[in-house]
């Protein structure tokens, strides 16, 4: 028996970029991306996009290279 699910948008899986703190493991900056690990810049709001470009700028002296991986949020 041949089982078809469909997918439909609200059915895809989301993914995040989760840049965890060297320093303390409970901590981490997490944004929205694709399956790549590319994030809409243009969806992020001001203050997020900055926080975006200051784990960037920061990876290995306070942030590991970032993982990208299921959101489970929704």
């Amino acid at each position: 028996m041949d089982i078809c699910i469909e997918t439909t948008p609200s059915a895809q899986q989301r993914y995040e970029l989760r840049f965890q703190s060297l320093f303390n493991q409970g901590r981490a900056m997490v944004f929205p991306c694709n399956e790549h690990g590319q994030v809409d810049l243009d969806a992020l709001s001001e203050r997020a996009r900055e926080n975006y470009f200051y784990a960037r700028a920061v990876i290995g002296f306070e942030y590991a290279t970032p993982a990208v991986t299921p959101d489970y949020s929704h």
